[in-house]
């Protein structure tokens, strides 16, 4: 899957961004869980669209674990995630932050910190991604690229009920969407990177930081 055109999206419905389970974040999180979310075919996916988009140099990775999946590890990597045993295993991250985007979605950098920025299996867990997307083009530095993934496995409880009520393709231009809705990037390319595999699809939305938020 290749596109260029989205749908345009004034507002989301009512109730788009509930969850089944709206208990606070930070307990679900609580307890770490060392696992994969996605398959080893969809892994070297996403590993390489990071190598083919060349994500090096100051990253930050968004709604990170213990595993970040780069085959080259960036010189330096921020990840920001919910689990402190989680973070604090990953072997990439040059430092790590505990920071829940859906109480608070301000990253905590000044502009332009970042040469890219990584969402992996998560972003359909925000519940106000916009405002995310948005501090994400703030800190990114122009030209750098955000680079969002994601596959059809979940924690259900804790997927927006928009999310839920469509397809994969669906999915797809709801993260376009957020791109667009956020204001800073240029138009984002939406792909499945492993069309031949049997395993877990892996879709991949990325866009670029404008020169200008104008």
């Amino acid at each position: 899957m290749t596109t260029g055109t989205v749908l345009v999206m004034t507002e989301f419905p009512s109730g788009f961004f509930e969850r089944a389970d709206e208990s606070p974040d930070s307990e679900f999180y609580a307890v770490e869980r060392f696992v994969n979310h996605l398959d080893d075919g969809a892994i070297t996916a996403v590993t390489e669209l990071y190598d083919e988009l060349g994500v090096q140099g100051d990253v930050l990775d968004l709604c990170s674990s213990w595993v970040s999946h780069f085959g080259t590890t960036p010189e330096h990597l921020v990840a920001m995630g919910m689990n402190v045993d989680e973070l604090d295993a990953n072997p990439a991250a040059s430092e790590y932050l505990i920071h829940d985007l859906n109480v608070d979605p301000t990253l905590p950098f000044p502009d332009g910190s970042f040469d890219a920025v990584t969402c992996c299996a998560s972003v359909d867990y925000l519940t106000r991604p916009v405002e995310v997307f948005a501090e994400v083009g703030r800190v990114l530095r122009p030209g750098g690229p955000f680079v969002v993934t994601f596959s059809n496995r979940c924690f259900l409880t804790k997927v927006i009920r928009g999310w839920l009520g469509t397809d994969d393709r669906g999915r797809c231009t709801i993260v376009a969407v957020y791109f667009d809705a956020a204001g800073r990037f240029r138009e984002p390319v939406v792909q499945l990177r492993n069309a031949e595999s049997a395993g877990d699809p892996l879709y991949a939305v990325w866009a670029v930081r404008r020169a200008s938020s104008s």
